[in-house]
């Protein structure tokens, strides 16, 4: 099944999730003006799926039912899955300009296809064909899960099952015949309150005494037991005051994100996918951050793309199109994005099959694309605010604008070209302050994990010693076995020939 952007809207009417904004409960929130445009992003996920120039990158051939589906829900197969899933997420960055939330259950879902079948094959579990089961059924409705991975954590220093409150991650607190009950909370995650499912993954590596803590499990998005309390962003009420101070009143900004309370749940057997075996926790975490961190080279770089453009919009609007420091400016804002867009393609490019048939991508190059984007995002964004200028933060508001006692001025004073409508320069204007000032840029930073997790990956990963060696064998400490021969050859003809050169002079 491929639905199409309003079919996928029309489906979301069907659930009724216990969700608070503002502390009010709200009864529907593809009714709510506020959430209409993280819903209309998600969307557009549905939507290019269908348009011709797209379909190849944003579909895919399940290998499970032969069918087309959409690349959000597909299993990677091959290392060209790979690199599609990144163009895709270009492509979607570009189309969006912020988080079009769908990326966080696609990786859920890769990951679990690959652990599952580790703890199988490990423990004699059927977690893996239960999951497939559950994997056709998110195909086959062309549905949206939304994946939680991020605890409250509480107490940073002690573990799980340490805390002085339990449910600050979420644990098992049941067994039974028919399934288990769950308790705790998710945290900051993309796209909840406009999922049909929650896919919830353990957020560290578990140790025995926190096997409770070292569980996997889908749930509907409004599961009796289940609350979502929206999180605030920067600036996010001025969508229901005025479109134009929105920024981008389309999409939004980053991706809706909400605390997920789980209040005692109920989650049947079939929905469950890893209870107890915490010894395959840390693959499962690996799994899903690699495959996340590889997409920022894609979603952010696209999201670039539109600054890239705007910044240029207004250059030329302010009659600065020739002038050497925008243009030097403009010209490294694309070389950085380009620099990460490298990233996620090399690690989709070495990316290899592991034992269940599924594709992953290089870990550690996924790692580097995510600490580069921590970087070189605040970079090109603060070139953005210095190629726009201080009225990105100064600019009156749509309110005045429209305002017939003030509005006049603020068309004759901030207007520049004369064939440049008032209108449009405060447009472009508000949408780069949306995307290089807004809430978009914490995100790039601790969105899949913050710095300190990209280089404890890149440590864990990066042959330390084994670089030494190469240096000690360069240097000429050690030797390298596979190529003795070539080396003495080479050394006794070299002095062969400089004995001759002497004996001859």
């Amino acid at each position: 099944m491929l639905r199409k952007g309003k079919e996928y809207i029309e489906s979301l009417k069907d659930l009724k999730p216990r969700v608070y904004f503002l502390g009010k409960r709200i009864e529907s929130v593809v009714n709510h003006p506020f959430f209409k445009p993280h819903i209309t992003a998600a969307a557009m996920t549905y939507e290019l799926a269908h348009h011709p120039q797209y379909r190849e990158v944003m579909t895919a051939k399940s290998h499970l039912t032969n069918e087309k589906v959409n690349r959000f829900t597909h299993i990677h197969r091959s290392i060209d899955d790979l690199v599609k899933k990144v163009k895709m997420m270009r492509i979607l960055g570009q189309k969006t300009g912020t988080c079009f939330q769908r990326c966080v259950g696609l990786d859920a879902l890769n990951a679990l296809y690959i652990v599952t079948h580790e703890i199988d094959s490990g423990e004699g579990t059927n977690y893996h064909q239960r999951f497939i089961e559950y994997l056709k059924y998110i195909q086959g409705g062309d549905l949206m899960p939304a994946g939680a991975m991020t605890d409250p954590k509480g107490v940073r220093n002690l573990k799980p099952h340490q805390q002085p409150d339990p449910d600050l991650y979420v644990h098992v607190v049941e067994k039974g015949k028919e399934g288990i009950v769950v308790r705790g909370a998710k945290c900051q995650i993309t796209g909840a309150v406009n999922s049909h499912e929650i896919i919830v993954l353990p957020t560290r590596t578990m140790r025995k005494e926190d096997s409770d803590y070292a569980v996997a499990f889908s749930v509907p998005v409004d599961e009796k037991g289940v609350t979502l309390i929206v999180s605030r962003q920067t600036n996010d009420t001025r969508r229901l005051e005025a479109e134009i101070d929105a920024g981008n009143p389309k999409y939004g900004v980053v991706g809706g994100e909400a605390l997920i309370v789980f209040d005692d749940v109920f989650v049947p057997w079939e929905r469950v996918f890893m209870c107890g075996e915490y010894k395959y926790s840390l693959e499962l975490v690996e799994a899903f951050s690699s495959h996340h961190r590889s997409n920022y080279g894609g979603c952010k770089v696209g999201i670039a793309d539109v600054a890239i453009g705007a910044c240029k919009w207004i250059a030329d609007s302010h009659g600065l199109t020739n002038v050497y420091h925008i243009r030097d400016k403009l010209t490294e804002m694309v070389q950085l994005a380009e620099t990460c867009w490298s990233c996620s393609l090399a690690c989709a490019y070495e990316g290899y099959r592991t034992k269940s048939g599924a594709y992953m991508v290089n870990p550690l190059l996924a790692n580097v694309v995510k600490l580069n984007i921590t970087r070189m995002t605040y970079e090109w964004m603060r070139l953005a605010q210095d190629i726009a200028g201080g009225t990105i933060i100064t600019m009156p508001s749509e309110l005045d604008y429209r305002n017939p006692d003030v509005g006049r001025y603020i068309e004759k004073f901030y207007r520049v070209k004369e064939e440049i409508p008032t209108e449009h320069r405060m447009r472009m204007m508000r949408l780069i302050e949306n995307i290089a000032v807004g809430a978009g840029l914490p995100e790039s930073l601790h969105g899949a994990g913050s710095p300190g997790a990209q280089k404890v990956m890149i440590e864990r990963r990066s042959n330390l010693e084994e670089k030494k060696k190469l240096a000690e064998i360069i240097a000429g400490i050690k030797e390298d076995e596979h190529f003795r021969d070539i080396w003495e050859m080479s050394e006794k003809e070299f002095f062969t020939l400089f004995k001759g050169g002497e004996t001859k002079k």
